[in-house]
């Protein structure tokens, strides 16, 4: 059912999706026909499956909470004991707000705007489009949500593909035409020009960029939480390559509502392409910079299962 949950011990790309479509397929019926209060002791089972088969994915949660809470210097960001499950309860949670995005239930009406810099108001201008730079910290379907609070504005998404198939076919079952999934090894040189077209007729792009792409994709060290971390440099790429204005974005729950935080982040129309790298390397510090503070806002929604930080592979049990 969650791919992510699956115990890293290569690149993340390269981990099988646990859980079948079926299963996924049955939970969203069972959510549909018997409401989530019903579901959520299933959804509750499973995670704990996971939790207790998942012996590396565990270290590397704890790994996560132990960076953070040391970054931070705060030692009350988790629970004082069972620290570790609540982030797979906290990820179980998250399934279920999913579930409530595929059926249609989760509307603007329901969503809270965090966006001093006003980029929905260049969503909905139908001017050339941007890009969206998203994280795997919250709710991994933001571009839902955003597709919502765009009224009909297409987004573009790109993903790995393979890692996520039975969540990408259970969107692609959603009904909603307003998003367009595309695989990023797909990225070829006819790829990007159809995307610039998309861009300019005013379509706008979504990309992680918390992700580092697999055989050997461009990725720069910086500093997450205190230590060394890869970051892709695509995201910043592309946006130089199409050279329009980029935008992080983030979906986190706070006191039961999903809050969509927007910033306006830079502009690579106004890079020098002599400086390109520089720019990108900038970028991306700030980017995780960025990222790292709203971890601090939201520990438990750190959903990234795998090895993060150069040199934490090493097999160790989680509580």
């Amino acid at each position: 059912m969650a791919p992510m949950l699956k115990a890293a011990t290569s690149h993340w790309a390269a981990q099988k999706e646990r859980g079948s479509f079926v299963g996924m397929k049955l939970t969203a019926i069972a959510v549909k026909l018997l409401g989530r209060r019903v579901v959520t002791p299933v959804i509750h089972l499973i995670v704990l499956y996971f939790f207790a088969t998942g012996r590396q994915a565990r270290h590397n949660v704890r790994h996560y909470q132990r960076r953070l809470a040391a970054w931070s210097g705060r030692t009350d960001l988790f629970p004082r004991s069972r620290a570790v499950f609540a982030q797979y309860v906290a990820f179980g949670e998250c399934m279920l707000d999913r579930f409530d995005v595929w059926r249609g239930r989760l509307k603007l009406s329901s969503i809270d705007m965090d966006d001093p810099d006003g980029v929905r108001d260049a969503l909905l201008s139908g001017a050339r489009g941007q890009l969206l730079v998203c994280t795997h910290l919250g709710n991994l379907d933001v571009c839902r949500a955003m597709a919502e609070v765009g009224e009909g504005v297409a987004l573009n998404v790109l993903m790995h593909l393979p890692k996520t198939a039975h969540f990408n076919r259970l969107l692609g079952e959603s009904g909603d035409r307003r998003l367009r999934l595309m695989h990023v090894g797909d990225l070829d040189t006819a790829a990007m020009l159809d995307l610039a077209q998309r861009v300019d007729r005013g379509e706008w792009i979504a990309i992680a960029g918390d992700r580092v792409p697999e055989h050997g994709g461009r990725a720069i060290d910086v500093d997450f939480l205190g230590a060394a971390a890869a970051f892709p440099q695509g995201p910043w790429l592309m946006a130089a390559m199409l050279r329009c204005p980029v935008n992080v974005v983030c979906c986190l729950k706070h006191d039961g509502r999903y809050r969509i935080h927007l910033r306006r982040f830079d502009d690579a129309a106004t890079w020098e392409r002599g400086r390109r790298d520089a720019f990108i390397a900038a970028s991306i510090s700030r980017y995780a910079a960025w990222l790292a503070q709203h971890c601090l806002a939201a520990p438990l929604q750190w959903f990234n299962f795998h090895p993060y930080w150069q040199g934490t592979n090493g097999a160790s049990d989680a509580r």
